[in-house]
């Protein structure tokens, strides 16, 4: 097949985001398929205006200039999610597609995707990675009835025009599925596990905390990813004084960048724990994030407590399953319960840092259970969350969406 692959946040493992839609275009390229992915610069050079071609491992990848950071406002992000999907739209119409495959946020991706579907006669199958709106409408970021309803019709524009929905948990299956949307075309593929990207030999952890003296080799707790207003991450520096008179040689480490990064440090240093059990650290390109997650005694994942965050499928999740660490999360849902099950990890309460604190150094005192989590972590890695395998389930259904497409 020849696939449209639209994209607004496309990264590969050079730089620092989340590499799904490359790991899962790289793949289809190897099976035999041609990809034109769509996707923004966002941080152009300077007197860039137009379009940009680069091959990605086999995939043809259109960059359009259209600047775009965690600082914009919110009508500035605003016109660059319609300027991409403008963008976008024109240049999907040019090329030769037999599908359309768009992958969210922001929802306005829908607009490029539908309106090249149609041009081309060809399906669309749209992909879920978020529950949008209903989260932003939790977190408040949505307000008001005109941008509620503006942002509600959207969703349902997309689902409408997609032969296919892939959805990333089960819980986004859910909220497609209340919209209207015919349950049975409603496919749950999580984000998924790069196995052979984070298996890496124990020299790499070895080699990182010998790097930073204030590690050497003491407990690790690591978070890796973004700052952002739903990530919660000073829940970590709380956490942090929490241990700190108990067991002083544990170490917290956040890495990454994000709106909420200074608001993380401040409230670290206010606590006292900044440069002392709690260290902060740069975003890293993907590529060095193994190595980071190899010395890690437990890896991360956390969320403010909202009951919406639950559905999360968050790529800092199955990265630490793929290096098998422990994980380590303070949030409920599919993922809590799954850790519950298996013993791949530790469930923290959001609200209640002192039982927080006796579970994590009860966890740290306990050799044999961190080991075997570890290995109970890789092994659902290895069964159930392999790239390879949830990228074969992903080309069924864009298989099964084209040879059901009737022009």
């Amino acid at each position: 097949m020849k696939i449209t692959y639209i994209h607004q946040y496309f990264h590969t493992p050079a730089v620092p985001g989340s590499i799904r839609s490359y790991e899962m275009a790289r793949r289809f390229v190897a099976w035999g398929h041609e990809v034109d992915l769509i996707t923004s610069d966002r941080n152009p050079q300077p007197g860039q205006t137009g379009w940009r071609t680069t091959d990605e491992a086999g995939i043809r990848v259109h960059w359009l200039p259209v600047p775009y950071s965690n600082s914009l406002s919110a009508p500035e992000r605003i016109r660059a999610f319609f300027k991409f999907a403008i963008g976008a739209a024109r240049k999907a119409a040019e090329l030769d597609a037999d599908l359309v495959f768009a992958t969210s946020t922001p929802l306005t991706i829908a607009l490029p995707a539908v309106y090249a579907a149609r041009r081309k006669g060809v399906p669309m199958v749209f992909e879920v990675r978020d529950l949008w709106p209903e989260l932003p409408i939790a977190i408040g970021a949505l307000r008001g009835g005109l941008s509620i309803a503006s942002a509600q019709w959207l969703e349902r524009f997309a689902y409408r025009n997609a032969a296919r929905v892939v959805a990333l948990s089960p819980g986004m299956k859910a909220g497609v599925v209340r919209t209207g949307y015919p349950e049975e075309r409603v496919h749950v593929i999580p984000n998924s596990a790069d196995i052979e990207l984070f298996n890496v030999p124990a020299e790499a952890g070895a080699a990182f905390r010998a790097r930073h003296a204030w590690l050497g080799d003491r407990p690790l707790v690591v978070y890796v990813g973004t700052m952002g207003e739903i990530n919660g991450v000073s829940y970590l520096a709380e956490l942090a004084a929490k241990v700190r008179p108990e067991a002083p040689e544990v170490r917290f480490l956040v890495v990454g960048g994000g709106r909420e990064e200074e608001k993380v440090r401040a409230r670290a240093r206010e606590l006292g724990v900044l440069g002392d059990n709690f260290h902060m650290l740069p975003k890293v390109p993907k590529a060095e994030v193994p190595g980071i997650l190899s010395a890690a005694t437990f890896a991360t994942s956390l969320f403010i407590d909202l009951k919406e965050m639950w559905h999360n499928s968050a790529n800092k999740f199955f990265d630490g399953l793929a290096s098998g660490t422990p994980m380590l999360i303070n949030y409920g849902g599919w993922q809590a319960e799954m850790l519950q099950e298996t013993g791949a990890g530790l469930v923290l309460p959001p609200n209640d840092l002192d039982e927080a604190k006796t579970r994590l150094l009860r966890a740290l005192a306990d050799g044999a259970w961190l080991e075997r989590a570890g290995k109970r972590a890789f092994e659902l890695a290895e069964t159930r969350f392999s790239r390879d395998l949830l990228a074969r389930d992903l080309m069924g259904v864009l298989e099964r969406a084209h040879a059901e497409h009737r022009p």
